[in-house]
């Protein structure tokens, strides 16, 4: 049975921290759309969570961070425009790639050697990851090539039963769309994916 906790309620986090703790793959709001999260420091639950989305197992999955200075969890190489970036936008829409360390289980990253970080720009959110103690293994909670959701119901008519917890929410999420993506793992900035954080809003931190 899917658990249904109560989004504007301290409770109904705390519980979502204990199921991430316990391996558990819960579904909870952002500030872009519905994310779906595994701690990122256990790979069966991130196993989990590509089994649960029908999610490839060569595409990696971003992590999301409480705070911007716990990137030192998950790379050691933080280049001076990466921190130009996170200053400008995280919390935020924009998600960051850069070289992993070997704490990041292989599964996360697909075997690759980058990782992908984001700051949520969502208070509760950052207060879950730091419950749980460690980055969120995230990505959007729906079923691979389907609509990402930001509603509870999109979420549930996707996934059903399938997790142990949906994080419920009155009102939609209100970002609406995936986060930008970009590169930085070598050398010049690549936008990988375009979204909230707009060229030029870049192109003014750059």
């Amino acid at each position: 049975m899917t658990a249904r906790l109560l989004a504007d309620t301290e409770t109904g986090w705390q519980e979502a921290a204990r199921l991430l703790r316990a391996g558990g793959v819960v579904a909870f709001p952002t500030d872009t759309v519905y994310g779906l999260g595994a701690h990122a420091f256990q790979p069966a639950a991130v196993a989990r969570l590509y089994t649960i989305k029908d999610r490839p197992w060569d595409r990696a999955i971003p992590l999301l961070l409480a705070e911007p200075d716990d990137v030192r969890l998950v790379t050691d190489d933080v280049p001076a425009i990466a921190r130009r970036l996170m200053t400008a936008f995280w919390p935020g829409a924009l998600t960051i790639v850069l070289p992993r360390n070997s704490r990041v289980p292989d599964v996360v990253t697909a075997g690759g050697d980058t990782v992908a970080l984001r700051v949520p720009d969502h208070a509760r959110v950052r207060r879950l990851i730091a419950l749980v103690g460690a980055p969120l293994a995230a990505t959007s909670a729906n079923p691979s090539g389907c609509t990402e959701p930001v509603t509870t119901a999109e979420v549930q008519a996707g996934l059903g039963s399938r997790i142990a917890a949906i994080v419920a929410s009155r009102d939609p999420c209100p970002g609406g769309a995936p986060s930008t993506v970009v590169g930085l793992a070598h050398g010049e900035p690549v936008i990988l994916r375009e979204g909230p954080v707009s060229r030029a809003d870049l192109a003014a931190v750059l």
